[in-house]
């Protein structure tokens, strides 16, 4: 495999950019950091104790919102603790969704330990077997452009296996009032609160 060099902050922020209607939802921890340090916005869906749950619940916002692209930001770790998901993903298939993992090979919110992607676990061929066939690997910063056009583009499930390093970025915290974020993002949506 290759080297895992991809700045995760310069990632997720060009990614954003570039797609910037897009819905996401992180996972908890550093995807989070991330994906607040590139600007803060009404159409981000922060999760803060739910590992394992982005890949899900942003495969549900796709499937409720079919005319939007939709973003499940994570990493390695989570999506680990998640694989179950990719399963309901490759069976129901949304154009409109992309999974992006960010894959530093360690389970960063619990003290760095090694993580099964970086012990022989190939995301990519499990995201393959579980019926998500244009499942790719990014392992330079340039990888981001092309990633940006398929989520834009809606043609397929996208499935995409960043390599970054293993640097922890000072941490840029998103709001964690739950009820806060889920109302400003119904809003975002033309929901009213509840």
């Amino acid at each position: 495999m290759a080297a895992h060099t991809v700045n995760r902050r310069d990632f997720v922020a060009r990614l954003l950019a570039a797609a910037p209607d897009a819905l996401v939802v992180t996972g908890l921890g550093s995807p989070a950091y991330d994906v607040f340090a590139a600007g803060e916005r009404d159409r981000n869906f922060y999760l803060w104790g739910a590992m394992g749950g982005s890949t899900a619940m942003a495969l549900g916002l796709a499937l409720a919102q079919p005319d939007q692209s939709v973003i499940a930001i994570t990493g390695d770790g989570e999506q680990l603790m998640g694989i179950g998901s990719l399963a309901t993903v490759g069976a129901r298939r949304p154009k409109n969704l992309a999974i992006v993992v960010l894959d530093n090979g360690h389970y960063g919110e619990t003290g760095m330990q090694r993580s099964h992607a970086s012990l022989g676990t190939d995301l990519v061929k499990v995201a393959q077997g579980f019926g998500i066939p244009g499942a790719q690997r990014i392992d330079q910063i340039t990888g981001v452009d092309d990633l940006a056009r398929r989520i834009v583009a809606r043609q397929d499930t996208v499935f995409a296996q960043v390599l970054i390093d293993a640097d922890e970025p000072p941490r840029c915290l998103p709001p964690r009032d739950g009820s806060y974020v889920k109302n400003r993002f119904r809003a975002a949506l033309g929901f009213h609160p509840f």
